[in-house]
């Protein structure tokens, strides 16, 4: 049987700074799988509004300054232009599942990131609170658009008619 070797590069580059970020957890990525399939889902359905992907795949702010790796993004069908071999510009949704270990990461120096390239729509997932919050830049800064914790829905302000039960987002 013949062995495949992928490079699986978790390196984020955050102000010009190169940071390492470890494998995530199973629970984790079970959130993601579970999020990535309910958007996905909805965009087919929808009639094609743009594309999803799963992380690790870079998106590219500014060469060498910002490469940031969101656990889940979207673009819109209009913006499809910015998908290259990598993500080159601003993506219209990104989500971060938050961890002990990446709070001030993703809450801090990500969000900035995020804020400063005026991201539509930053989804923040917290797994400890069961809470899903969905940022919209306003002006120069996010305000919070939709969340909820445990139970209830969250919408999309950037992808059309999207509406999320937070408990199919934390269902094992």
């Amino acid at each position: 049987m013949e062995t495949l070797e992928r490079d699986l590069d978790l390196t984020e580059i955050i102000s010009g700074e190169e940071i390492m970020g470890h494998s995530p957890f199973g629970k984790h990525q079970a959130i993601v799988g579970n999020l990535y399939n309910i958007i996905r889902r909805h965009i087919k359905t929808a009639g094609s509004l743009g594309r999803v992907y799963l992380s690790p795949l870079d998106v590219i702010f500014e060469e060498g300054v910002n490469r940031l790796q969101p656990d889940i993004l979207f673009v819109r069908k209009e913006n499809i232009g910015i998908v290259q071999d990598w993500i080159r510009g601003v993506p219209d949704m990104v989500c971060e599942i938050i961890s002990i270990g990446t709070y001030k990461r993703d809450m801090v120096a990500k969000r900035a990131i995020y804020e400063k390239y005026r991201v539509p729509e930053y989804w923040i997932v917290i797994p400890e609170l069961q809470s899903v919050e969905i940022l919209t830049i306003e002006g120069d800064r996010y305000k919070t658009h939709s969340t909820a914790e445990i139970e209830g829905m969250v919408t999309s302000k950037v992808i059309d008619g999207l509406q999320v039960n937070v408990k199919d987002v934390f269902e094992d």
